[in-house]
């Protein structure tokens, strides 16, 4: 009995210590996130430093500055403004495309999609959520790019729309997946109480097959 009695602590401070490791292991891994980010911050600022302590930085013109040329041999200019708007034109665009489309790709999967096709959406959905940032790139480069010169007569594909378009095709994955997610987590006395005070199918899906829509 002793000898069963050491063997069951010898196990459990066994468990215990691999919890323990494993425990510190993921703590350290957080923490060195964080020090990574700390450490560029340090290396672009340590960088920067020449700049914003040579008395010729001024913050008005790098805020408002219509031109961005530091690698100008007549004169380096640091103006972010074509930088900023363009990133807000962007970034709206994107959104105006990505936000209907993936709220109605949520509502459809979630509410009104057999169990089958919910499945093989979502999986499909995951892995255009996975695909890489430089692949979407390449797609705006050699697809997109010739295909709006084709389509509006433009000089150059690489412009606002271009970039909305890849940017709200990466976006539309991520709203649907973490939509779909948020409506499969409300509660069926939700669901069972909007049936009750005569929800219609396009107010809401029935969450239990039992319940009819005429009831």
């Amino acid at each position: 009995m002793n000898k069963f009695w050491k063997a069951s602590a010898s196990r459990n401070r066994w468990e215990m210590l691999q919890e323990a490791a494993v425990e510190n292991l993921i703590r350290l891994c957080g923490l060195s996130a964080i020090l990574f980010v700390f450490g560029i911050f340090l290396f672009v600022f340590r960088e920067g430093s020449g700049a914003l302590t040579s008395g010729q930085f001024n913050l008005f013109d790098f805020l408002a500055g219509p031109e961005w040329n530091p690698t100008s041999t007549g004169g380096t200019r640091f103006g972010t403004l074509p930088l900023l708007t363009g990133t807000l034109a962007v970034t709206l665009l994107a959104m105006a495309i990505a936000v209907p489309v993936g709220l109605g790709g949520t509502i459809f999967i979630s509410e009104f999609c057999s169990p089958f096709w919910r499945e093989t959406l979502k999986v499909s959905i995951e892995f255009l959520a996975a695909i890489p940032s430089v692949v979407w790139g390449f797609i705006g480069l050699m697809v997109m790019s010739p295909l709006i010169v084709a389509l509006t007569g433009a000089p150059i594909g690489l412009s606002v729309l271009n970039g909305g378009i890849i940017l709200a095709l990466m976006s539309v994955p991520i709203i649907a997946s973490i939509g779909e997610d948020a409506l499969k987590a409300v509660p069926d006395a939700y669901r069972e109480a909007a049936i009750a005070a005569g929800a219609t199918r396009w107010q809401l899906r029935p969450c239990e097959p039992h319940l009819s829509w005429g009831d």
